[in-house]
């Protein structure tokens, strides 16, 4: 048996308002630009990207908080014996990977990855954090199916650089890859 919706019971637009959340949630991600984030001179004349030295210092304290009274017993040695002892590199992983979110999903380009790696940092700031209150399960949940969904619904196809590159760039390698 078959049933059919009425014109007024229809979705409207459901890809507009899908990526009107991924750009939300791109936009959420891509603070870190501001707070995770800074410049710095290699070699005295180059500027590149670095995370922050407040970020740099920030981030051990916070994990070790995470980590002191973690119930999940591998994620609490992982935190301990991985993280904290190699925080310089995790805090310019974490920093490097929220702006590389924020801006993939913010502009729509190779929005599935960007979901994807998206989807590993949240899955990790949950275990992390999924402990402490409910409001953190909560929060990392939603925010894991929101990647889920970006990534199965190549939600950068509308209003995004994935979409405009496959329609007016066909033969692009970037038009050509499955990332968008």
């Amino acid at each position: 048996m078959s049933v059919e919706a009425r014109p007024d019971q229809v979705m409207r637009f459901p890809e507009r308002w899908l990526a009107v959340l991924r750009i939300a949630v791109g936009v959420w991600f891509l603070k870190a630009l501001w707070t995770k984030l800074s410049i710095t001179l290699a070699w005295g004349v180059l500027p590149v990207p670095t995370a922050s030295d407040r970020w740099i210092q920030t981030m051990p304290t916070l994990v070790a908080r995470y980590a002191d009274g973690n119930p999940v017993g591998f994620f609490r040695e992982f935190l301990q014996n991985t993280v904290i002892p190699h925080s310089v590199l995790f805090a310019h992983l974490t920093a490097f990977g929220e702006v590389a979110v924020g801006l993939g999903l913010t502009f729509g380009f190779l929005t599935s990855l960007a979901a994807a790696i998206g989807l590993v940092l949240v899955v990790n700031y949950g275990l992390a954090t999924q402990w402490m209150t409910p409001n953190q399960r909560g929060f990392h949940l939603l925010l894991a199916v929101c990647m889920v969904a970006f990534f199965a619904a190549r939600a950068g196809r509308q209003w995004g650089l994935d979409g405009w590159l496959r329609v007016n760039r066909p033969a692009s390698p970037w038009a050509r890859l499955p990332l968008g």
